[in-house]
């Protein structure tokens, strides 16, 4: 294939693009699909306290296809007077459709998705469980083959590398009594026991036990999301008030269960921490009671104010639908832990692109791996095994316990051990991502958005690996967000998603884990354009040499328009350098052109004439 041209030619470009539609002008009957209502059924976003956004509605228009987690984009669509870029854009795409469609001749390169590389199949060999300078292990490795998870003894640590724990003996209280304080775990502990020595709490008496040692939100705090819950989930289902006291029993349980100091998992430094599936739950019961100090205020000067919430607080308050849904989800996985008192681990790692380790995109080599496209299925589910991409907020779990219910927080609903990371997760930079290994699945759902349902309990049946992990890895990436589309069609924010993908994508630890599962990434309330977040993670994934499958949720004419244009790339051998090349041109010609130029239909014109130099 003939290299393309370096400078930003977009004259020529012009001239070409207008021959193709003067032709295709003369030759073309008229397109029902343009007559069609080309804006979205969707509901506008909406604002979560901790800094996340997260949107109302945003299922897109497909029959039935409503009950896999990750079958939706990241957000919704609010249609407005400063959408005209989204429509012109998918007119044209519409435009070129049957053109293209005969050009090509229906031909395919993309793979079956058996082909793809997933766990447990690959065997990786992980060695001992051990620490290290950058992976704190919270339970003690030397006993783990024979004992299973027991914690690790250590001590406490009161500094900012460290959560600050509500069991600490640092943790203080102003006493009525002036100049003096009295131990927060002492107040906690007290009143957690009396709820725990019941056969049965109320609402209210979770809230005045809450209130003993959280007093300067008394007033401020409100738990009529809770108290509604209670009062509308059916008898059979309502076992509730027998819960909380088995809740508030898990969380004194603290000191015994996580003896080792947790450390923060900051910017700018790669590092994992590892714990137990008991450890976690232990940590989220003391979340759901709302012990953790320093962590209720989000404000700029706050200690934690670049950490996302943690406590419960919000998701206890403002009464809707979606909390009830979100409530059940949530209680559900409490009633589970506490019965069967699961026995594995789960990692999370913050992975970080170093200066050295950022591509020279323009002069990478390497061709397009491989590719299965669908418009059926779910990552979660066809993509089981695979590294499945969590279409992240940079505050990790977004609105999970706020309002917002989008790809996201259902993943961490499902998931909600996931939760646990927003305990000591700084939000995600430019160039980092973070991956949690071995979750489980608690629950089933139906919905999205407003139209979300918890569905009842799911029995995760995967295999482990050598650490007692279940075979699941999540990759949370976070997309740029833009105000308005147009604003994407700039190198530097495309060469950011580019570096944000590889750094998700890659390899970090030396093993060559499983190809990756994801979709249209920031492409619904971030107002990403689908092919250009297609070919983004298509050219990362490449440089990373690594498969993909990439699930379009619904949406045919992507699916079939990225068939078309990853064969011609893969024809033509084109390397991710010169697709970069391309994408400099492209964003150029949108500079002069406006939005009438559609990207495939770009890379078409600009890659096919090569074949006649060949």
């Amino acid at each position: 294939m003939a290299k393309p041209h370096n400078r930003n030619d977009s004259s020529q470009m012009k001239a070409s693009l207008q021959h193709d539609d003067d032709q295709k002008n003369r030759n073309r009957k008229p397109d029902p699909l343009k007559q069609q209502d080309s804006k979205d059924s969707r509901g506008p976003g909406s604002s979560s306290s901790d800094g996340s956004r997260c949107a109302e509605d945003d299922k897109p228009k497909t029959s039935d296809q409503n009950t896999d987690l990750m079958r939706w984009e990241d957000g919704a669509t609010s249609v407005t007077a400063g959408s005209r870029c989204a429509e012109d854009d998918k007119q044209n795409r519409n435009s070129y459709k049957n053109d293209w469609t005969r050009r090509d001749d229906d031909a395919s390169s993309c793979c079956q998705l058996d082909s793809l590389r997933r766990l447990p199949k690959l065997d990786i060999k992980l060695g001992p469980l051990n620490f290290s300078r950058s992976h704190t292990v919270l339970i003690n490795v030397d006993i783990f083959k024979q004992c299973g998870p027991v914690p690790q003894d250590g001590r406490d640590l009161w500094d900012r590398n460290f959560v600050k724990m509500p069991c600490s003996p640092s943790s203080k209280l102003d006493s009525k009594f002036k100049f003096t304080q009295v131990s927060r775990w002492k107040l906690i502990y007290e009143n957690l026991k009396a709820l725990a020595n019941k056969a049965t709490a109320s609402v209210d008496e979770v809230a005045e036990a809450i209130f003993k040692y959280n007093p300067k939100y008394k007033g401020q705090w409100s738990f009529d999301a809770l108290s509604r819950f209670v009062e509308r989930i059916p008898k059979i289902e309502n076992d509730f008030e027998k819960l909380f006291p088995r809740i508030a029993a898990l969380a004194l349980d603290l000191p015994e269960q996580v003896k080792k100091a947790v450390p923060l998992l900051q910017r700018g430094h790669p590092a994992s921490i590892t714990l137990s599936q008991v450890q976690i739950s232990c940590l989220l019961a003391n979340a759901f009671y709302c012990t953790f100090p320093h962590r209720n205020s989000s404000g700029p000067g706050a200690e934690y104010h670049s950490y996302p919430s943690i406590n419960f607080t919000r998701l206890f308050a403002d009464w809707s639908e979606r909390k009830k849904e979100k409530l059940r989800a949530v209680m559900h996985y409490f009633k589970k832990v506490l019965e069967t008192k699961p026995e594995g681990l789960v990692t999370f790692q913050r992975c970080c692109l170093r200066d050295t380790d950022v591509p020279h995109w323009w002069n990478c080599k390497e061709t397009l791996d491989k590719l299965h496209l669908t418009s059926q299925g779910s990552i979660e589910t066809e993509g089981t095994g695979m590294l499945q991409v969590d279409f992240a907020s940079s505050w990790i779990g977004g609105g999970v316990l706020d309002s917002g219910l989008i790809q996201e927080e259902i993943l961490f609903l499902m998931n909600p051990e996931l939760i646990v990371a927003r305990l000591f997760t700084e939000k995600l930079a430019d160039n980092e991502c973070l991956i949690i290994t071995g979750c489980q699945t608690f629950s089933q759902y139906s919905g999205y958005s407003d139209r979300f349902e918890w569905a009842g309990p799911y029995d995760d049946l995967l295999e482990r690996d050598e650490w007692a992990r279940l075979n699941r890895q999540i990759l949370a990436m976070d997309a740029l967000r833009f105000k308005h589309r147009r604003d994407q069609y700039n190198m530097g924010r495309i060469t950011r998603e580019l570096n944000k993908a590889y750094c998700g994508f890659k390899d970090h630890r030396g093993l060559r884990g499983p190809d990756i599962a994801t979709g249209k990434w920031g492409c619904g309330a971030f107002k990403g354009d689908p092919q250009l977040k297609a070919l983004i993670q298509l050219m990362a994934a490449a440089k990373a040499r690594k498969g993909l499958a990439f699930f379009t949720f619904g949406d045919e004419d992507l699916k079939e328009r990225l068939e078309q244009i990853y064969h011609l790339l893969l024809t033509e051998k084109t390397t991710v350098g010169q697709l970069y090349e391309v994408l400099v041109n492209y964003c150029a010609v949108r500079q002069t052109e406006g939005s009438h130029v559609d990207l495939f239909e770009f890379i078409r014109t600009t890659i096919k004439p090569s074949r006649s130099q060949l």
